[in-house]
Formats: C-alpha cells, structure tokens, sequence
C-alpha cells in the first residue's frame, strides 16, 4: 500500500511541476497580450486626437521616457500602420482606426482564452496539491499506527 501511496505521490510532483510551468508560460503570453493592448489601445486614442487636427498642425510627438519633440503634421490623410512581422502599410485614417480596432478585439479574445486557460490550470494545481497532502496525511497515518 505504501509503495502505490509513494508512487501516486511521485507522480503528483511531476504532474504539479509540469502544470506550474505551464501557468508560468500562460501567465507570460498574458502579460504580453496587455502590453500589447496597451500599446494599441495608446495608438488607438492617439489617432482619434491627430485626426481631428489640420495640415501643418504643431504636435508634440512622444520618443519615449516621457519626452516629446515638436513635429508639424505633413499629410493628415494618410497613417503607417503595423501589420506585423516588421511590415508596415500607409492607410487612410478610417482604415487605421478599423486596423487598430480589430487588432484589440482579436487581443482580447486571445486575453479571454489565456485567461481561461490560466484559471483551469490554476484549478488542477489545487486539486493536485490537495491530492498530495491527503496521500502525505494517509502515509503519516500509517507509520504512525505501525510505531505503537
């Protein structure tokens, strides 16, 4: 009996560790699903403002670490937009925003799946680790009742 006990327990271990690393790699892709929905969401209010502004318009364009240059807006119609793998096209101000739209909800989406998944794994560890300190009590029992 102790022997199926301490094999049981064996494999819980691995099954647990297995399952920690899985959320660690769940918990990961969804820190990088919100930056990245940050960053859009970011690129999202950002065009809403430039759209609403004129040809020549003065701007204050952010480079990062809360600094700003001053830029004159040159072609008000037109925006560069990311499509991925470093790719970039011009679109006209109403298909950015429907790029960038659409983007965020597929993120989201994926937010929601990983969400899920992160929470199912999340339940296994419990019911594994609730699995293992049951068998470790059971073992405990038995030796104790064998050293009276």
């Amino acid at each position: 009996m102790e022997n199926k006990n301490e094999e049981e327990l064996r494999k819980l271990s691995v099954e647990m560790r297995y399952l920690e690393q899985t959320a660690e790699a769940v918990q990961a892709r969804l820190n990088m699903v919100n930056t990245v929905i940050a960053d859009l969401t970011y690129a999202n209010m950002t065009l809403e403002g430039v759209e609403k502004e004129k040809e020549n318009s003065e701007l204050l364009v952010p480079i990062g670490g809360s600094s700003y240059i001053k830029a004159k807006l040159a072609n008000p119609d037109k925006v560069i937009v990311g499509i991925g793998a470093g790719v970039s096209v011009e679109k006209t101000f109403p298909e950015a925003k429907e790029a960038v739209k659409k983007r965020l909800e597929d993120l989201e989406k994926t937010k929601l799946s990983l969400q899920q998944q992160f929470t199912q794994v999340a339940e296994k560890i419990n019911e594994d680790r609730q699995k293992f300190e049951h068998l470790v009590a059971e073992m405990r029992e038995g030796k104790a009742s064998e050293n009276v």
